[in-house]
């Protein structure tokens, strides 16, 4: 009796096959990046903890913060050309601007108008923009619960600087436009949402989830090809 000769499968050649339409892998970048600000950037008052998460993930650049807390966007304008733009300042690629709160309850004290700000802002967005960095501009986080300033005037100033900003990025004023408003609120628009709020819980300054929740946004949007 014969031996039984079973059929078998055929084996597909053993050469790899490539997708000759995958797009090659684009090569990492170094950003060299300031940002300019007030509180929710001050490191010493426990801000701007967003370029710490942003430095986590892009080891190989630089993040620079240059906020102080309690400014105003005229103040930070006037520091501009020496903090970001001055000659023994490095040649950034990048600006993250994110002020404009402080000027909204210091519109009895200080004559602070949406207008005032937009104009102050304009002014360093132009700036950077001259000198070839590209500016990423943060809206006015929300800020409802700091009860002691918070007023339905103040509320609808936030809201036209905050569409004004947005509309620097549809314009092509500015590189981006990141939403702090938005990010940093659920359910109620105006207010931050609770679990960013202690250990502070004044309604105004954001914890680190907060600070992760801006600084992973900023990353998709901006850096996410970072060294």
């Amino acid at each position: 009796m014969g031996l039984a000769l079973w059929a078998l499968p055929q084996v597909a050649n053993a050469e790899t096959v490539t997708d000759t339409h995958a797009e090659p892998l684009r090569p990492k970048k170094q950003y060299i990046v300031a940002a300019i600000g007030d509180s929710l950037t001050d490191a010493r008052g426990g801000g701007g903890k967003y370029l710490s998460y942003l430095r986590k993930r892009c080891p190989g650049s630089q993040f620079d913060n240059y906020g102080r807390g309690g400014e105003m966007v005229n103040q930070m304008r006037r520091r501009f050309m020496q903090d970001i733009l001055g000659p023994a300042k490095p040649t950034y690629t990048h600006v993250i601007v994110f002020g404009g709160v402080n000027d909204v309850y210091s519109d009895q004290t200080a004559k602070r108008t949406p207008a005032k700000i937009q104009a102050d802002l304009l002014t360093m967005y132009t700036m950077a923009k001259e000198a070839g960095i590209h500016v990423v501009a943060l809206t006015i986080a929300p800020w409802g619960g700091f009860r002691r300033y918070f007023n339905p005037t103040r509320a609808s100033a936030t809201r036209q600087v905050n569409r004004w900003i947005d509309q620097q990025q549809q314009e092509g004023v500015i590189a981006s436009a990141i939403d702090a408003y938005g990010l940093l609120s659920c359910g109620d628009p105006e207010k931050l949402c609770p679990d960013f709020e202690p250990p502070f819980r004044d309604g105004l300054h954001f914890n680190e989830k907060g600070h992760e929740r801006l600084g992973e946004a900023l990353w998709n949007r901006v850096f996410s090809d970072c060294r």
